[in-house]
């Protein structure tokens, strides 16, 4: 399973009421780091999709749900679990650092 994109509209149905834990990916295209952890999103989303669910949400084209859940800076990556913000990561890091993170939340 890949990552998928979501917009404000979409953000309840896809996030707070799925039936999974949901790892939103709040980033931008001008921004560096998020373009440097898309590919690891992309292997950990095919690696733990049956367990997780990973979602990206470009904050200039759906500035509702970052002012909502408080990003200041991207990229946060926001663990969601029963449609509540779990976990919070802010700023990149390396694949194996995401995928430890998001095991031990799950």
């Amino acid at each position: 399973m890949a990552t998928k994109a979501t917009t404000d509209a979409q953000f309840s149905s896809d996030v707070l009421e799925s039936g999974k834990p949901v790892l939103v990916d709040f980033w931008a295209e001008w921004c560096g780091p998020c373009k440097m952890i898309a590919p690891a999103l992309e292997e950990l989303a095919e690696e733990l999709g049956d367990q997780v669910q990973i979602i990206k949400l470009d904050i200039d084209e759906n500035p509702d749900a970052p002012t909502k859940y408080g990003v200041r800076g991207i990229p946060t990556m926001i663990l969601f679990k029963n449609g509540q913000p779990a976990a919070t990561q802010v700023g990149a890091m390396p694949k194996s650092g995401i995928k430890k993170w998001l095991e031990a939340q799950l």
